[in-house]
């Protein structure tokens, strides 16, 4: 009976996770040793589930070409989460929308780096969009903050 109560228990608090922290690809974060927003951004993804792994580099830009992001979305860190690239402070709200959704892009950016945004947290927010961008480089909005 134990054993049958703890399966049970163990079962209803996997169902009741929201997208489940342990189906939550890792996030690999490309970005420079020096940028504090960037470790913020990092503590906002850990914060609501996600794994992270940091790798710095010294050259931000060329990585994210090299990862396929076009540079018109570019922010100060990119990132490799499952099959998508994240640009920028995108809040985690949003990866997990676009993880549930698995639209066909190259994945989501908020370019420059919007005060208000995950790890660019201020007095004064400034409305941005988080931008889903195609194959094709170009965006529509997928979200507005």
């Amino acid at each position: 009976m134990k054993t049958f109560l703890a399966t049970l228990l163990a079962t209803a608090t996997l169902a009741s996770t929201p997208l489940g922290a342990a189906d939550l690809p890792e996030v690999e974060v490309y970005k420079s040793p020096y940028c504090s927003c960037c470790t913020e951004w990092e503590k906002h993804m850990t914060d609501n589930g996600f794994r992270v792994k940091s790798i710095n580099v010294a050259d931000v830009p060329t990585t994210r070409a090299r990862l396929g992001m076009p540079e018109r979305y570019g922010s100060c860190h990119t990132a490799k989460v499952g099959n998508y690239l994240i640009e920028g402070h995108v809040p985690a709200t949003d990866v997990k929308r676009l993880l549930r959704q698995k639209p066909k892009a190259v994945g989501l950016a908020a370019p420059g780096m919007p005060g208000g945004s995950p790890g660019m947290e201020s007095a004064r927010k400034e409305p941005y969009d988080v931008l889903l961008v195609g194959s094709d480089g170009k965006a529509k909005v997928f979200t507005r903050h």
